[in-house]
């Protein structure tokens, strides 16, 4: 699985963005789970969100995420997106998505498959 995340860029605070996610080969939707992490600078990579890809199709966030994010999916597409509201300078940091083939959700160890990165910046 080789993925694609885009859709970053500069945003004010109160704005809003749609980061996409998608494969070059294959389908998106093995089953496992879809997640979102970001890495902001001089901090660790944090878990945002994710949505499970088997029967399930459970979507967890992480309590910052909760409420202002979502995890749409467009299966025509091959895509899943995350939809970030009400966006806050604390929410800048490179944005990665990721495919594990596992149960896990929030957990990066548990991701076997990770996109480059895209960065969001929101100002104040």
């Amino acid at each position: 699985v080789q993925l694609q995340a885009s859709g970053g860029g500069l945003v004010q605070a109160g704005g809003s963005l749609k980061l996409s996610c998608a494969t070059t080969v294959g389908s998106i939707f093995v089953p496992g789970a879809i997640g979102w992490f970001r890495q902001a600078p001089g901090k660790q990579r944090e878990w945002v969100a994710a949505i499970s890809t088997t029967t399930s199709g459970v979507t967890k966030y992480a309590d910052f995420a909760q409420g202002r994010f979502t995890i749409p999916k467009d299966y025509a597409k091959n895509t899943v997106y995350l939809q970030m509201n009400s966006l806050k300078p604390e929410d800048t940091a490179v944005y990665y998505c990721a495919v594990n083939r596992g149960s896990g959700l929030s957990r990066d160890y548990e991701y076997d498959y990770w996109g480059q990165g895209t960065k969001v910046t929101v100002s104040s």
